[in-house]
């Protein structure tokens, strides 16, 4: 019997199925160690043969089967097919999207401790190590203390070589030990609600149907109960459900909602784990000990089977649409798994993408609504203020007197406010005001943002720091100009104004720390009055009945991106954050400060007119050709060397020209470039961007022409990218 092994490199050079003589216990799905290039490394077993098309002779064995049950099962294989077909991609990559590390390299499967050796007294360990290993020194006298301690704790505190040293020299013991890490959960009870007529109507219109839904129900109609009892009636048929959230951040109120429904049931998945927690969580779905995995756009890949429904919420959200290596679309990847389960897919969203709408329109998917409130409240009265104006009047600050007044109404009342701005940091770059010297980062062509509570200038990109400017490097003024404000400024200015006033900030600079979302959270949900600044993060999803006001600064900040995207991104960020107040008794209020106030974004989004704003930008991207009614696709270049940058692209647009000729008008566009942004991380980044009346064949031949290989040159095609920068 033969095996055909995919192995676990990611090179082009290699992106293909190699022959093994297979062992008598060898399965589809597992992992083997097979012999590769005078050495033995991890491969996946993809399907298995009577015969071979090479020389039996020269042919070798697998060395050793690293499981006895499969862990690609025949589903998840089948989905690494597709993804290689759908997106272009290499087989091993496939399998590494869904495959965490820990679960494809066993990193995790066991906790691992230390402690001193049996009957080795301290002074004899001490003499053995000698003075000068001083991390030694202290890692010992921490375990003579403590007793035992975890590999992930020792090594933090004392280092990875100082350990395996101790344990070389049979100073300390490495024990291994099978133990469940769960990531921690908050025990709310969440009684189970009686379904409006309309929650009850979408229930029964979705359940056991073998369709693609879109959802669409207003900010607090109750979406999420219609997902909890399509998922509980497709656990009382003894199958599996998927629940998708676009944030981490959404997850952990989600998840407490979850367990207490079906306790002991669900699973989440995402990146927040620590390694330790995200193997048992996929063990546990593996097993079928979880039924119901709730999770971020990795979650689509849990191994579950017998999938009775799949649920995408906030559906709309670009986080849904991977932009790093290897690039795919969570929507086609749920869609794969549902024909394959035959389940209802359900998108849900208050501001559907316009892409999903129009399908939905064209008999794609099948719409379902919910127009109004559980409660019966009304939507939160918008207001629109125009900031012009305020500077006009004489008003410098980042906020309008309106929306002061009613944020101090809303504190006044003991009740809890959001503010919303869309950028982090003290401030988007910083200029002198002499010469115009802008700091701009050595490795990216793009402004240093200044974070004031660090006194430190940093790449949003690539995450490099620099100290804060005393004065300009170029003419020594210390006439330094601070650019647009971001969420730390806006804390500052808030506490100046409202100084008893709790007021927390919720973006990626306070939320790196492990369950840094959650602890946030949880404060801001226990305390009133209080305030909550946040970018996008704060935006969707979350439900807390004491929101009254919303404030939403700078409303411009994606309006006005080069981007066809940028008007349905502004209404449905409105939208959403918008959608954030007055969810339970008392009535929301939201002001909108725009330097735009008539643009008719902001006209639509004030009057949660969603059929409004989607007919007038459906009719703009029919007008101007832009999708859904054509594809753009963009073959990204980058490369240390700006020269092989070049060169690259220049070969790959000589391809693309001679597409342009066969394809003729089909091929509206077609431009080669540098990027938006020349420079991240020291890579140089050239792009070729054509944009086309929808074509499978067009779609091939451009990935085609970009699958080629070149020395210190990252090439990656994107269909209908997020940005463009």
């Amino acid at each position: 019997m033969y095996a055909q092994v995919v192995v676990d490199i990611s090179s082009d050079a290699v992106d293909r199925v190699f022959d093994y003589l297979a062992l008598p216990e060898t399965k589809v799905g597992m992992r083997v160690l097979a012999p590769f290039a005078g050495r033995n490394l991890l491969g996946y077993v993809i399907s298995l043969s009577e015969t071979t098309n090479f020389d039996p002779a020269k042919i070798k064995q697998i060395k050793s089967n690293l499981e006895t049950v499969p862990r690609l099962k025949p589903e998840i294989l089948n989905l690494c097919f597709y993804l290689s077909r759908k997106f272009f991609l290499r087989m091993s990559d496939c399998i590494k999207l869904v495959l965490p590390s820990c679960v494809r390299l066993d990193s995790a499967k066991e906790q691992i401790n230390y402690n001193l050796t049996l009957n080795l007294d301290l002074e004899t360990a001490i003499n053995q190590i000698g003075k000068r290993a001083k991390s030694q020194l202290a890692a010992v006298a921490f375990l003579a203390e403590q007793g035992e301690a975890e590999y992930v704790k020792m090594v933090n505190l004392f280092g990875r070589q100082a350990i395996n040293a101790l344990v070389d020299k049979g100073i300390i013991n490495k024990n291994s030990m099978r133990k469940m890490r769960a990531p921690s959960i908050e025990n709310v009870a969440v009684k189970k609600n009686i379904l409006t007529k309309n929650q009850q109507l979408a229930v029964d219109t979705i359940k056991d149907n073998n369709q693609t839904f879109l959802l669409q129900g207003v900010t607090g109609s109750g979406k999420t109960e219609v997902y909890m009892t399509i998922i509980e009636h497709a656990l009382n048929q003894n199958k599996t459900a998927i629940m998708l959230v676009p944030e981490i951040s959404l997850t952990p109120q989600m998840m407490s909602r979850f367990n207490s429904r079906f306790p002991n049931q669900v699973a989440v998945l995402h990146s927040g784990l620590s390694e330790g927690e995200r193997f048992d969580e996929w063990d546990r779905i593996f097993t079928g000990k979880a039924r119901v995995v709730l999770g971020a756009r990795s979650a689509i890949f849990a191994p579950l089977e017998n999938l009775g429904a799949i649920i995408i919420d906030e559906e709309h959200d670009s986080s849904y649409v991977s932009e790093s290596n290897p690039r795919f679309v969570t929507h086609d990847v749920a869609e794969f798994r549902a024909r394959y389960n035959k389940c209802p897919l359900v998108l849900g969203s208050a501001t559907p993408s316009i892409d999903s709408f129009k399908k939905a329109k064209d008999g794609v998917y099948k719409l379902v609504t919910l127009p109004e409130r559980i409660n019966g409240m009304q939507m939160p009265n918008i207001e629109i203020v125009d900031m012009i104006n305020e500077v006009l009047d004489g008003n410098a600050s980042p906020f309008s007197k309106k929306l002061i007044s009613k944020l101090d109404q809303c504190i006044n009342n003991k009740k809890q406010a959001i503010i919303f701005i869309n950028r982090r940091g003290y401030a988007s770059f910083v200029i002198c005001r002499e010469c115009g010297y802008r700091a701009k980062c050595d490795d990216c062509e793009v402004s240093l943002v200044y974070h004031k509570e660090d006194n430190q200038l940093k790449c949003h990109f690539c995450g490099k720091r620099y100290k804060m400017l005393a004065s300009c490097p170029h003419c020594h003024s210390t006439n330094i100009k601070y650019g647009a404000i971001g969420t730390e400024r806006v804390v500052n200015e808030l506490k100046k104004m409202f100084p008893t006033t709790p007021i927390f900030r919720m973006d990626n600079d306070t939320t790196r720390g492990k369950d840094g979302h959650k602890k946030i959270l949880q404060q801001f949900s226990q305390t009133t009055p209080s305030i909550l600044v946040g970018t996008q993060m704060i935006a969707k999803g979350h439900d807390y009945p004491d929101v009254t006001f919303v404030g939403i600064l700078d409303a411009d900040v994606s309006l006005y991106n080069s981007d066809y995207k940028s008007n349905e991104r502004t209404f449905q960020l409105v939208t959403q954050v918008a959608g954030r107040a007055g969810r339970a008794n008392d009535s929301g209020y939201v002001v909108l400060q725009t330097y735009s106030p008539k643009h008719y974004v902001y006209r639509f989004a004030a009057n949660y007119d969603y059929l409004g704003f989607y007919d007038k930008e459906i009719n703009l991207r029919q007008t101007t050709g832009f999708p859904p009614y054509s594809n753009i696709l963009r073959i990204l270049i980058s490369s240390a060397s700006e020269t092989k940058a070049i060169e690259t692209t220049k070969k790959i647009y000589d391809k693309a020209k001679e597409l342009k000729e066969k394809f003729g008008k089909q091929i509206i566009f077609l431009q080669a470039m540098s990027s938006p942004v020349k420079r991240i991380q020291t890579k140089f980044r050239y792009q070729i961007l054509t944009r086309y009346l929808p074509n499978e064949e067009i779609t091939s031949a451009f990935y085609s022409i970009a699958d080629i290989i070149e020395k210190d040159v990252s090439i990656f095609v994107e269909l209908n990218p997020n940005n463009l920068r």
